[in-house]
């Protein structure tokens, strides 16, 4: 049942960044930074960097974290307890928001793409755990 505090911090992350996306762009429309028109079709007008970035990280937050969340919901189904699995999923939460902080600041790419590959690992490795543990148990 452990399983579920990194399952919530990574919701938290989650609508943390959409929170924050929503800011930035209430307040780069009321600025004058960008044409509130854009919010439309997402096109037409070039959207200022802080708004792109703090899209494509929200993006981000909803598109490997689906697997995460998977292997994490048949960790609870097949009421599975296992430290590294456990370990794997904090793993994967911590690089998640490292990602994150590296994406809405400096914006490295080496950077954001190294953690993008741990966390990404972290999955997989959850994924050929769980498989293991299935397989072990029929």
């Amino acid at each position: 049942m452990e399983i579920v505090y990194p399952m919530s911090a990574l919701v938290l992350l989650t609508f943390l960044v959409g929170f924050a996306l929503a800011i930035v762009r209430v307040s780069s429309a009321k600025s004058g930074d960008i044409n509130p028109r854009y919010f439309k079709t997402m096109s037409g007008f070039e959207p200022p960097e802080n708004v792109l970035k703090m899209g494509r990280n929200f993006n981000n937050l909803l598109e490997i974290p689906v697997l995460f969340y998977i292997v994490c919901v048949l960790v609870l189904v097949l009421n599975f307890s296992s430290p590294y699995l456990l370990g794997l999923a904090w793993g994967f939460v911590t690089l998640r928001l490292v990602h994150t902080l590296i994406h809405v600041t400096y914006n490295h790419p080496l950077h954001r793409l190294l953690l993008f590959l741990l966390s990404t690992f972290c999955v997989i490795a959850m994924w050929i755990e769980i498989i293991i543990l299935v397989s072990s148990k029929t």
